[in-house]
């Protein structure tokens, strides 16, 4: 498949959220993400107003859903999200409940294997119960109170191949990466990137004369949907 920019608007603001929104989209960002800040600051009113705004545009509601599985997702699906997140170390239930309603309000569900203890087993238990996408993610508190005791920061970059060659549907790397390693992505089989917001352009090759973020943006859209076909699936 060919790479997807997911833009993460980890905004508590809707109207930052909807400037940054357009700002992205303008750049070539094929997804926005209504992150679990903006979930929790504006909830499904900010989901109904990107959906507004943005007809036709893929969003990504990232609930980090728990328990609830079937409401959550007719919810946010009612708003407007095509896509909602439900986590591994929920009960497989509560998956399923997901998956159902993800098949009976047409929406797409992506499992998030944040703290499984066997990260690799934990998305190919996603792919089991059904979800069509695996965000394979290591969590803030985890990174930074790693890197305090170990000076180690672990990374999703860790076992992302060892993730893609699990399953077979596509798998989005989260959690910690710089820009460089987010473009770098698809390399590893994972064609659905996603960018932080707001965005640190900390890669030099994509810093503009005038600083203009929108230009910088482009810059890193463009050189990701240049990768051309993933292979998704076949890395088996």
């Amino acid at each position: 498949m060919k790479p997807i920019v997911q833009i993460s608007l980890d905004l508590t603001n809707i109207d930052e959220a909807l400037e940054t929104a357009a700002l992205a989209m303008r750049a070539g960002v094929d997804w926005l993400e209504a992150g679990t800040p903006l979930i929790l600051a504006e909830g499904l009113h900010g989901v109904r107003k990107l959906r507004e705004a943005f007809p036709g545009v893929p969003i990504v509601a990232d609930l980090k859903t728990m328990d609830g599985g079937y409401l959550e997702v007719e919810m946010m699906a009612k708003a407007g999200a095509t896509h909602v997140v439900v986590m591994a170390r929920a009960h497989e239930e509560t998956v399923l409940c997901a998956v159902k309603a993800g098949r009976d309000f047409g929406v797409q569900v992506m499992g998030d294997n944040l703290g499984c203890p066997d990260m690799v087993e934990g998305a190919r238990q996603l792919e089991a119960l059904g979800c069509d996408y695996v965000i394979h993610h290591i969590g803030y508190d985890e990174r930074r109170g790693i890197a305090a005791r170990s000076h180690r920061m672990p990374s999703p970059l860790d076992q992302l191949r060892q993730v893609v060659a699990a399953v077979k549907v596509p798998v989005q790397a989260v959690g910690g990466l710089s820009l460089e390693q987010a473009i770098r992505c698809p390399e590893y089989g994972a064609p659905l990137v996603v960018l932080g917001a707001p965005l640190t352009i900390d890669a030099d090759a994509f810093k503009t004369a005038d600083g203009n973020l929108e230009a910088s943006l482009k810059l890193i859209c463009d050189k990701i949907h240049a990768y051309g076909d993933v292979a998704v699936g076949h890395a088996h």
